[in-house]
This record gives structure tokens, sequence and C-alpha cells, in this order.
């Protein structure tokens, strides 16, 4: 049983095969968090302690009994006004404008499986792969019940959380911040790893230590944004790739969210997951619940590499779905670095032709395809085919390209709408805009108001019309701005978005179900909705607008602490690269791009045959190493950030195969000789150079290192692929 139930000391134990977390429900009904961390035989309920501390405060139940104060308890799941001043799980406002929620236990349940969550991504189990925690609480007055539910992955290591609360009463509450997950650690010293950034520069590894005071990370753009990616590491000092303990919590949610994390006055640590709370405020009429997006968490005694593993393998079996999961994703060309907006039917298919020639195996048509859409400033909304641009009908484009042994996608913007297009001007109560203000605009584009379900309907069968149209294989999901002026006809503003949030999912889980076969890839503006939430409905995720192979490695390198490989959209594109306009050796760009779903970004009629004869050459590599890329364990051998040697790993799971792929970020004369050492391997097998035919010991690679070949130019890369001699 991975979850068991000590009904004396009302203790429950959730087991997984490394690791053990312990939670009871006091004297008093209040649910006290106990411990989480490296596995352990028997209850650990001896740690909690109880003090009188200056200026503390009891609940009544204790009546003169001081030392319980809630301020220096751990617990599940903090609510407001019960004397406990650190970070909140719940903050409510009830009827009489009161801000006090005190949930008390009232029964608990156990069930095979894992939880769903109506409406919302979450990690899914069969029910011989997980179980189910159920702890019901509710507040003796206002009857609001909160349940608090756990997951349980044992064979995984992977423990998720999320809450319910239901509006028990007969008048109106209002939820102005939720969590579905409080971390508390009761001693020690910690460091936050996050991973922040911007457009084109996502997901940079940031580390720092968890000090006294708040500090936080989250968004209030409606997405989860380029800026903080909700997903961080709480990690001991010292922690390292392949050493240290640290805690894993990722939220499986695409919008504004929040952590938070604090040392408290007596050195204890909290750490919350949640929505944002600011711009939230949610009316829950009498009988209504709220679900709150889930949390998912793991932790490793051994270091970031064996956490990142771990989400790795949940999210590609137990989160992403769909035919393209453990299979192959199709080799792809998009038009957009190729032309642009400036583009006819004949400009896709001659980029079709230039594919198939090459063993390019897809080639998407990216914006510009639609209504009166020649540049980003019009036609939003108008999901038309343009066949005067296109010089056809798009069944007989695709026809054409299918002919030629290519598969088509497309590119569609869904939530977005310009002023400048029939829909908006047909309906211009459905964008997000304030009545009695001009709206913000960016990129010149409001929002659509997703949260109401007339807008998604309309969206959805002008989307299936296109695609009906003829044998699309590939769908590219963009979304290119922030939310603003949040407000709607429809909705109490508070609501809007997370309602907005909650349908694109209705969406996204409408156009998969109706078409099984697409591969459905997500984009904002790059990586600036790439989360856990996303992978529910879509398997990869365009990483960034960045193509530059030296920014594209620290993005990736800060991506893979909790997004594996395959879900990461990464191609070849020209130089000088159209972000940076730097030039880095076609080799190097092929390597990087490797290490995600592999494509390219250019036009192929403008290349010298020298280059082109490398696309067929890279091609062919790729699909040699596919699978190990994509069911791999992945190690990062260095910090690209600290180093200038990028050096990264895939070892297959039966430990024969590995592919070494090292970049030189600098280059220097003289420079000094490199060493890098490999992990993951069997110690004492003997791994052959596939290419060169050396052989070298399993233990001496992972001790000693691989010697880094002298490499010269502009940001040069080796790749090296290693198998298990079975001499």
């Amino acid at each position: 049983m991975a979850i068991t139930f000590n009904a004396e000391k009302k203790l429950f134990s959730l087991e997984t095969r490394n690791t053990t977390y312990q939670l009871r429900i006091d004297q008093f009904g209040i649910v006290q968090h106990i411990y989480y961390g490296g596995k352990i035989y028997g209850d650990s309920d001896y740690i909690v302690r109880y003090a009188c501390r200056g200026f503390g405060a009891t609940i009544s139940d204790a009546g003169t009994w001081r030392d319980y104060e809630l301020d220096t308890i751990s617990r599940e799941y903090p609510t407001i006004g019960l004397g406990d001043f650190r970070a909140m799980g719940l903050i409510l406002q009830n009827a009489d404008g009161s801000r006090c929620v005190d949930p008390r236990y009232v029964s608990h349940s156990i069930s095979n499986g894992k939880y769903a969550l109506e409406g919302l991504p979450a990690i899914f189990a069969s029910e011989k792969n997980a179980q189910t925690l159920s702890v019901i609480t509710e507040d003796p007055v206002s009857h609001v019940q909160v349940e608090l539910l756990y997951g349980v992955l044992p064979d995984i290591d992977i423990i998720t959380r999320s809450v319910r609360i239901k509006n028990g009463g007969t008048e109106q509450v209002t939820l102005e911040k939720v969590a579905s997950a409080c971390l508390d650690l009761s001693y020690g010293a910690y460091d936050l790893l996050s991973f922040c950034g911007t457009n084109c520069r996502e997901r940079q590894l940031q580390r720092t230590p968890i000090g006294h005071g708040r500090q936080s990370i989250g968004s209030r753009r409606g997405s989860s944004s380029h800026q903080y990616n909700p997903a961080v590491i709480v990690a001991e000092k010292g922690a390292t790739e392949s050493a240290g303990g640290c805690y894993g919590m990722m939220f499986v949610y695409s919008g504004n969210f929040l952590l938070e994390a604090e040392k408290t006055q007596f050195e204890q640590t909290r750490v919350i997951m949640g929505i944002q709370p600011e711009c939230f405020q949610y009316p829950l009429a009498p009988g209504q619940v709220f679900t709150v997006p889930e949390t998912v968490m793991t932790y490793s005694e051994h270091g970031f590499a064996m956490l990142s593993q771990r989400y790795h393998y949940a999210i590609m079996h137990h989160l992403c779905r769909g035919k393209y999961v453990n299979a192959d994703r199709p080799v792809l060309l998009n038009s957009w670095e190729a032309a642009y907006f400036d583009f006819t039917g004949e400009t896709i298919y001659q980029l079709a032709v230039e594919a198939a020639e090459l063993g390019v195996e897809l080639v998407v048509m990216d914006d510009g395809w639609f209504g009166q859409r020649n540049d980003d400033n019009s036609g939003l909304g108008d999901w038309n085919v343009n066949e005067e641009k296109l010089g056809c009908t798009l069944g007989q484009l695709i026809e054409k390209i299918n002919a030629l042994g290519v598969k088509f996608g497309i590119w569609f913007e869904p939530e977005m709408i310009s002023e400048n297009s029939d829909l908006y001007r047909a309906h211009p109560d459905w964008a997000l805009k304030i009545p009695s203000r001009n709206p913000v605009r960016s990129r010149n584009q409001l929002l659509l108001d997703f949260s109401r379900k007339e807008v998604r309907d309309h969206i959805f069968e002008m989307m299936c019309k296109v695609l009906d149209q003829g044998n699309v294989e590939y769908v590219k999901w963009d979304m290119n701005r922030s939310m603003e002026d949040v407000w709607s006809t429809e909705r109490c503003a508070g609501a809007v978005a997370h309602e907005y949030i909650l349908g694109v999912y209705d969406l996204m889980e409408r156009l998969i179900t109706r078409y099984p076969n697409i591969l459905l890839e997500s984009c904002s503006g790059g990586g600036g909705r790439f989360d856990a939430g996303m992978l529910y409905y879509s398997p990869q995720i365009w990483c960034s607008d960045n193509t530059d192979a030296l920014d594209r490695i620290k993005i990736q390198h800060g991506t893979s602490f909790f997004y594996p490989v395959p879900s990461m959209g990464s191609h070849v594109s020209v130089c000088p690269n159209h972000q940076t306009w730097r030039n880095i050796k076609f080799n190097t760009r092929g390597i990087v791009a490797m290490s995600g779903t592999f494509g390219y970004e250019l036009n192929p009629a403008t290349l010298p045959p020298e280059i082109k004869a490398k696309i067929k050459d890279q091609i062919i590599q790729y699909k040699e190493c596919s699978k190990l890329i994509r069911e791999g364990r992945y190690y990062r051998l260095t910090n690209p950030h600290e180093s200038e040697l990028a050096a990264w790993e895939f070892v297959s799971p039966n430990q024969k195969e590995v592919l070494l792929n090292m970049v030189i970020q600098e280059v220097h004369g003289s420079r000094d000789l490199f060493y890098v050492k490999l992990r993951g391997l069997q110690q004492q097998g003997i791994y052959k150079d596939v290419v060169t035919g050396m052989t070298y010991n399993g233990a001496a690679l992972m001790k000693v290192g691989y010697p880094v070949p002298e490499m010269k130019g502009n940001v040069p890369a080796f790749q090296v692929r290693f198998k298990l001699s079975e001499e």
C-alpha cells in the first residue's frame, strides 16, 4: 500500500520507492505536516514540538495551553485567521466581510488510482500504479469545506497535491488566494532554484538562498510567462547535479501563478505554490466548488539529475497524451523564417519540394495564410483561407505537398483578435477590454474572451472548417501577447483570468479529441507558456523564438530541469541568426537542435550545395539517435552559465547506448584541456566510439572523463556516440 493510516496516532504515511511523506490530524482537528524526504521506516511524529514564543497566538480550543501556536507548527494547508502569520495557502472573504477560514478534520478516504480534476490538466495513472488520499476538512462556522487531495505514484517517486474548496454554507464567499501545496520544512538551510528570463531568453537558471523575508516568483500576465516558470527546486546548501537533497514543485497550470518561499523567525522554511492572488477574486456561491490546479512534487537525495529524470518520466508517461508521445516526431521545416508574411501557395509548395529532397518530413505554413493577413496588424480571428493569396484551395495545396511524400502543418493563433478584422467588427464585445477605456494593445492585437463558451465555440468551428479541408497532420497553436484589460461581460472581473485558462484547456481538449492524429505544438512568442499544463494537450512546445544555438544552450539547459527533451521544439536556423545576427557553425546548430524536436527554420532554396548536403547528413544522424534522445536518461554534465564547455548526455535505460554532446562556448588561443565526466554508465562496461572504434572503460569515463577534442572556430561542437561492447 502506498498510503497507510495509523488510526491511533491519526497519522498518514505516503510511501514511494525512495521517499516518505507524513501528515497527521492533531487533537484539535488541524492537519499538521510531519515529514517529507528520503525513505524512513516508521512514524516520525516525535519531531513535532510545541513551545510558547513571544507574541504567539493560540486557537480558542487550546484554552490556556500557550505552547500550541500555529505560527510555529508545520502545516499541510495554512489558512488565514488562525494565528499563523506566515505565507497562506487559502485566504477567503466571508459574507460578513471577515477574512477567516478554520478547516477542521471531518473524514478521509484512501482509494486506488489517481484523482482527476474536472476541466484541468493533471497527472494520470492506472489503479494499479497510484493511490489517492482525500482528507476532508470543514469550517464549523461558515461550512466552507476544504478537501486536500494527494496522489501517490510510488514506482516513480511522485506525489501530487490539489485542493477542492466547496461552499457548504448559505451565503456567498469570495476566494482571494488559493494554493494547491505547502511545503513546511522544520529546520535546515535551503536555496531556491528558479528559472527566469524574457522573450528570447527564457528559463535561465537562478539560484538564491532562502533567507528571512518572503521571496517570490510568479506571473500576472495571464500566462505562465517568459519571465518566470511555474516550477522550482528547493535544495540543500551545496546540493549539486549528483549529490544533496532537493525538493521539486511543478505547477500544472498555464495562467497566473505565485510561488512564495520564506525562512521564518525560527529558521523554518515554508514554500507555497498556487494561483497568483493579484487581480484574483473568485466568488463562490452556496454549493459551488473551486478546484485548485495541482502541484507535482518529488524529492531526490542524490541531486538535481535524479529529480529531473523523475519529472521527465512522469511528464512523458503520466501527463502527455496522444500517438506522438512515445513516437518519433517528424523532422519539420517551418515557413516563418523562410518567408515571414511574404508567400503564396507556390512558395509553400517549393519549400516542400526542397524538403522532400533533403529528407525533411513535414512543412508548416506559418502566420499569414488567412483573412487579410499580410502583416501583424490585422486579420486575427478571421480563420478563413485566403485562396487568392495561395492561388488555390488549401485542400489542393495539401494534396500537392502530400504527393511529394511530405506532411503538411499549419499555424493558428486562436486566442487572439485584431481590431481590423471581420470578427471584431461583428463582435467587438468578444474581446477582453474595459468598456469605459481605450484598450491596451500588444502587437496590435487583443485577446478574445475565452471565458465565454460562445466565443470558444465559434473559434472551434472556424478551425474545424480549415482542418477538414485536407490532410493536416500538425498544428502550431501560438499566443503572442500578455493579458491586460481583464474584464468580461459575462464574468466577475476577478474570475476572468482563471476562467480564460479553463477556456483554453476546453478548446484544446475538443481539438485533440476531434483530431487525435494531429501533432499539436504549443507556442507563446516562443517559450512564454512552457508549462506542464500545456503539455497535457500538446506533447511539444516551441522552446523559444530565439534559434541562436549559443543562446539556446542556456535556454534548453534551464528547461531540462523539469521538462523532457522531446517536449522542446528546437530548430536549425540560418546565419546570421535572425535574433542575434551571430554566425555559428552549421554543425553546432545541428547538435544543439537535436536536443529537442528537430527541425529547420530556413529556406533551403537559398542555401549552397554544401549546406544542403549537411542537412541531409544531420537528418540521418538525428534519425539514428532519435529513440535514444527521446527515451534516454538526460544528464547535464556542465553548467553553461559557469563553464566555457557546455556538455550534456543521453544514456539509454539499459545503459548500452550513449550520446555525448559538447560545445565550446568561448574559444581561446592555448585553451585549457577539457575533460568531461560522463554519468549513468555501467562501471565495468566497455564502451566503443561508433565512429573511431576506440574503447573506454565505463568507470574511467565517469571518474577520469572524456578528453574534449581540440576544436576551433566560432562556437565549435562535437558529438560522440558510444555503444556498450558485447565482447
